[in-house]
């Protein structure tokens, strides 16, 4: 951990909450001298602090001790580059427009990589005047179904959450163009371009 670096990220996070050095030290039970000493520099919190102070400053324990929030400005917000992130426990869906730390129940989940789908993989679509009608006659079992679908476009992303009871049968309405992006609880996540 570079103290000063780490020092320099809690000032720059405590001062875009408003809050004060004492205001801060009194939601930790410290002393506003600690916090003084931490942003200069010159000491870093003690672990048994670190969840909480990360917690008050809307970041991550990993983030305070690299002291490093990385600015992504290039792709903020563009729908194009979204990336899934499914717990595994949980089932959980989570969606970011870059690149982000992710933790659900304890643990910390990578973006899944999507693979273009086999002709075979692929989901059917079809045009019913003036909607889209997709489905797929992909198995929908509790150890083996599409967990969702999504609709990306360059501003968009439309979610649509499934379960292995249901079968697939999606309407939405024609777009000029953009990607399917499914995710199959044993084979991963995969897409397609329409």
């Amino acid at each position: 951990m570079d103290q000063e670096k780490t020092g320099e990220l809690i000032r720059t996070l405590r001062n875009e909450l408003k809050l004060t050095q004492k205001q801060l030290a009194e939601k930790l039970n410290v002393s506003d001298k600690a916090v003084s000493k931490w942003e200069r520099g010159h000491g870093c919190p003690d672990i048994s602090i670190l969840s909480e102070l990360a917690g008050i400053l809307g970041t991550d324990i990993s983030v305070l001790l690299s002291g490093n929030i990385e600015s992504k400005e290039s792709e903020k917000g563009n729908m194009k580059k979204m990336k899934f992130y499914v717990c595994p426990k949980c089932g959980n869906i989570i969606t970011a427009t870059s690149d982000a730390s992710i933790i659900c129940c304890g643990s910390k989940l990578t973006a899944l990589e999507p693979r273009k789908a086999e002709e075979s993989e692929r989901l059917k679509v079809e045009d019913i005047g003036g909607e889209l009608y997709i489905h797929t006659a992909h198995e929908m079992k509790k150890e083996h179904y599409i967990s969702f679908v999504a609709y990306v476009r360059d501003n968009t992303v439309t979610v649509f959450k499934q379960y292995p009871e249901w079968n697939i049968q999606i309407t939405m309405p024609v777009y000029r163009s953009g990607r399917l992006v499914w995710y199959c609880t044993k084979h991963g996540m995969m897409y397609q371009e329409l």
